[in-house]
This record gives structure tokens, sequence and C-alpha cells, in this order.
């Protein structure tokens, strides 16, 4: 059985922060210095977590390893490196990492998002989209006159396709203006609030200034918002919130410190 380094540091990882309880008995002794059982139990459980059976096989990998990284580490100990610059700030960074994630671990067991939480952020999510989305497509110019030019053509019967490879927005430029499915959220306010003013077939009659320029609007077609089931969305939505949470606690600590 093969062990690297990233493996073996994120099992100790992930063992202190679930906070249980390990046996702390000597496991076994390397030149008189003992390598205690809860070591061999943070491994053994990594490995059965990884799909590793019990055995063994897997016990005795599991000491040898051991073994290898005390020799190792008295070995870099009798060196001198465990009193370098470095390698004492990398030594105190990984134990900072290993607290970190056992208090973010304590704070969303002690923190947790609720059903409900859940099914309220669904609801407020499908009540920002409204109960449309659109297709939109576009022109982007420079000017005013630029954009009243462009409606008059389309007014003589030019296809928008042809006006929309002159217009300022690369990311639809080539594809006949179209800015795909969209909810009026995803716009800037003046852009959303002409374009849900258009029937399917429209386009604006006058210019539409943003921060970007002056646009020209065409509603392609418009449907009802399909909202995807509560159940299909819920762990996403779970993990947002707990992440937003655990953000709104980071910055509850951070502006209640003492800095200098």
């Amino acid at each position: 059985m093969k062990f690297t380094y990233n493996r073996i540091a994120a099992t100790l990882i992930a063992a202190f922060v679930t906070g249980a309880a390990w046996a702390s008995e000597p496991y076994a002794v390397v030149n008189d210095k003992t390598i205690p059982a809860s070591h061999a139990t943070v491994m053994m459980a990594e490995q059965q977590a990884q799909g590793a059976p019990d055995s063994p096989q897997l016990r005795e990998a599991v000491r040898e390893e051991l073994i290898r990284r005390e020799v190792l580490a008295q070995a870099a100990a009798k060196s001198g490196l465990d009193r370098r610059d470095d390698v004492v700030a990398q030594m105190d960074l990984a134990r900072q990492a290993v607290l970190i994630r056992a208090y973010v671990q304590d704070f969303m067991r002690n923190n947790p998002v609720s059903s409900a939480d859940v099914e309220g952020e669904y609801e407020s999510i499908k009540a920002r989209m409204g109960g449309k989305e659109y297709l939109p497509r576009h022109v982007l110019v420079e000017t005013e006159n630029q954009a009243k030019a462009i409606i008059a053509r389309l007014r003589a019967g030019e296809a928008f396709e042809a006006v929309a490879t002159e217009s300022l927005d690369p990311g639809s430029r080539d594809r006949g203006g179209e800015l795909g499915w969209s909810n009026p959220e995803m716009f800037v306010q003046p852009f959303a609030e002409a374009m849900v003013g258009l029937d399917k077939g429209q386009f604006t009659q006058t210019p539409v200034q943003t921060q970007f320029g002056y646009h020209v609007i065409q509603m392609q077609d418009v449907r009802d918002v399909q909202a995807p089931p509560l159940a299909e969305v819920a762990p996403q939505l779970e993990q947002r919130l707990q992440q937003q949470r655990l953000e709104q606690h980071l910055a509850e600590l951070r502006s209640a410190a003492n800095v200098r």
C-alpha cells in the first residue's frame, strides 16, 4: 500500500476535524519515541473511508507507514530542520489550518440550515426570477445616432442578424446578437425594462441607453419559467446558505477583532 505526504496530511486534518476521541495508548516505539495509537486510528479511518476493508494487511501497512514517518521526522529534527524558520512557519500554518477546519465544522454543526430555510430560499429565488423567461438579442453601439440608424435599417426590412455584426458586444455579435434565455435580473435596469415591454418579434423603436452604450433590442421569444423541483436543487441551496452563514460569521469576527 502506497502512502504520500499529502494523503497523510489530509488524513490527520480530517481526523482533527471530526473531533473524534482517539485512543492515546502507545502503538509503536521508535528510538524510545512513542507513536500513539491515535495516529493509527486516524490513518485506518481514512483508508476505510476510501473503501479499504479492515484487514491485517491494512493494519500492518499503516503501522509500517507510521514507523517510516517517525524515522524521517526524527532524522529531520536531528538535522535541525524543526528549528529552521521556514519549516517552523509551515508547521504553525498546518496547525492553524487544523484548528480552522475544526472550528468551521463545529460552527456548521451548531448552526444547521433547516428544511424551512432551504424552502424559503427556493421561493425567494423563484420570486426574483419572475414568471417569464425571455430570449432577447441586441445590437450595442457607441452613440445614440448609430442606434437610431440601426433602427431605421430594421424598419426598412434589414435582417437583425446582419446589423448585429456591427455590435460592440463580442459575446453576442457572432450569434446574431442572441443573449440566450434570461430573466430580467440578469440585465441592468434600463435594458431589462425595455426588454420586458417587447412582444415576440418586436424590437425597440428608440435607443436604450445603459452604462455600456446604446442598445437596440429585439424579442425573439417568451416562455413561462420552468423552475426545477425543490428536491433537485435542495442540496445546492443548503450549501449556499451554509456558506452565507459562515461568511457572515467570519465578517462579524473580523469586525470585532482588534487588528493593528
